[in-house]
């Protein structure tokens, strides 16, 4: 049996503490910063743990009232490790100790240490001596033996995995660091600076910084899902650090998915010019799908550089598509983008004007011939493609159906542009039907129209809004 005295737990009663609340603890920065993200907390680096007892204070005086002569039980102790310990804790709270002599006497501790008092109570003395040594991993060695006691208060638990996610995070052991920081999110840790949202973006951070890129977007794209399900709004930021990892690492269908997620949750104008210049800027697009994408970036406004407005009119063409050219750059003009001394723009728009009254006055003949049983795929496509410059959406509608249902019809292009003229009469789900089948190199421009459509849908995808 064991020997006990009144002198030597009391000892130990005195040595169990906890790191203050006050204790600097930060985030580490992600090897690549993002822009917007701060999380203003300092790495745990204490030289003094000091607090209360085994129990949370609450829970001890629960305890006494219900059984006021209830004793509190002594920790479970060897002799051996008594004896190894009780010096080791009054060297490490005495003035002028050489913490590093000290050392060994520690290492020797975490050896001994097998029931939970014995591993709680090492843990504390090799923080505290990590600490004054400004020794990371004894610190993280001491953090894990104090968990591993299961000693800590239930409403400590978040915050003692949050500071080994940190000294572990900071030693590069990306593993272990992640095993803590989700405990410490499963245990709601939270400070007046750092919430939930925070430690979900330093966990994708952790896989990247890791390098583990994929991991990193699968784990933030699947916390933004958990919000969304939850009807909580996610945070801009969790947005831009996935599309810029996505972007940097060319992975694009995470890309796309992340870009069309933002701009639904945030549709600013300058957020849709940056998702649209990104999808611009990973393809090669032909002249007739730039024209749809340019498209879209009219009707949210985000055509903010003079070589939109001039992509847009070449690929429209002023013979084939008068009114939509001569719409365009009068716009472009009105909006202070382009100058009227552009001289290739002014010369399209002669051009343009020059046709537009015979060009209007063929529609109703156009229409007819399309009409016709034996009219040629050719002939159909281009009526559609002319109301659909003309704003004649329902007669477009008409005509891109029709074409559908011919041999040899360019199939993403004529589903996009029905899908363009079906959002235009407000008819979204159809549209969205549409669009969602849609593949090839026209697929990312399609999911940027889809993230228009449910905006529209819902009244918030034009790019008036400021922000975000």
């Amino acid at each position: 049996m064991q020997r006990r005295d009144t002198r030597t737990f009391s000892a130990f009663k005195s040595a169990r503490k906890y790191p203050e609340e006050d204790i600097p603890m930060t985030i580490r920065q992600p090897r690549k910063p993002l822009s917007g993200i701060a999380l203003a907390i300092a790495l745990a680096t204490c030289t003094a743990v000091v607090a209360t007892g085994l129990l949370p204070a609450e829970a001890h005086a629960q305890r006494k009232k219900k059984d006021k002569k209830e004793k509190e039980q002594p920790p479970e102790l060897s002799d051996e490790f008594r004896e190894a310990f009780l010096p080791v804790q009054e060297a490490m709270n005495a003035e002028g100790t050489d913490m590093a002599a000290l050392r060994p006497q520690v290492e020797q501790l975490v050896q001994l240490a097998q029931s939970k008092d014995e591993k709680f109570f090492t843990g504390n003395v090799a923080y505290n001596v990590g600490g004054k040594l400004d020794d990371k991993q004894l610190q993280l060695t001491g953090m894990e033996l104090m968990l591993e006691g299961e000693k800590v208060p239930a409403d400590q638990i978040g915050r003692y995995n949050f500071i080994a996610y940190q000294l572990a995070n900071g030693m590069d052991q990306f593993d272990k660091a992640r095993r803590y920081l989700q405990a410490s999110i499963d245990n709601n840790f939270s400070t007046e600076t750092i919430g939930r949202s925070d430690l979900q973006i330093a966990m994708a951070e952790s896989y990247f910084g890791a390098g583990e890129t994929q991991q990193g977007l699968d784990y933030l794209e699947g916390a933004i899902a958990d919000k969304k399900t939850a009807g909580e709004e996610v945070p801009a930021q969790w947005y831009r650090r996935g599309i810029t990892v996505a972007y940097e690492n060319k992975i694009t269908p995470d890309l796309y998915e992340m870009v069309t997620a933002w701009i639904a949750d945030y549709p600013t104008t300058a957020n849709w010019r940056d998702a649209i210049n990104l999808t611009r800027n990973l393809n090669t697009f032909e002249g007739g799908e730039i024209l749809d994408l340019l498209r879209l970036s009219r009707r949210v406004e985000a055509m903010g550089d003079v070589s939109d407005y001039e992509y847009y009119v070449e690929a429209a063409d002023a013979r084939r598509l008068p009114k939509e050219v001569s719409d365009v750059i009068e716009e472009g003009y009105a909006s202070g983008v382009v100058s009227r001394d552009n001289l290739y723009l002014a010369e399209a728009l002669e051009l343009a004007k020059g046709r537009i009254a015979a060009d209007r006055a063929d529609l109703p003949a156009l229409e007819t011939d399309a009409m016709a049983s034996d009219a040629g795929l050719r002939l159909v496509s281009g009526a559609a493609d002319a109301f659909l410059s003309y704003d004649d959406y329902a007669k477009a509608e008409t005509f891109y159906e029709k074409a559908l249902t011919m041999p040899g019809v360019e199939k993403n292009e004529a589903q996009l542009r029905l899908a363009i003229a079906k959002i235009e009469l407000g008819k979204y789900d159809a549209a969205l039907d549409l669009l969602t089948d849609i593949d090839g190199k026209r697929a990312p421009i399609a999911k940027l129209w889809m993230a228009y459509a449910r905006g529209e849908q819902g009244g918030t995808a034009t790019g008036a809004m400021t922000g975000g």
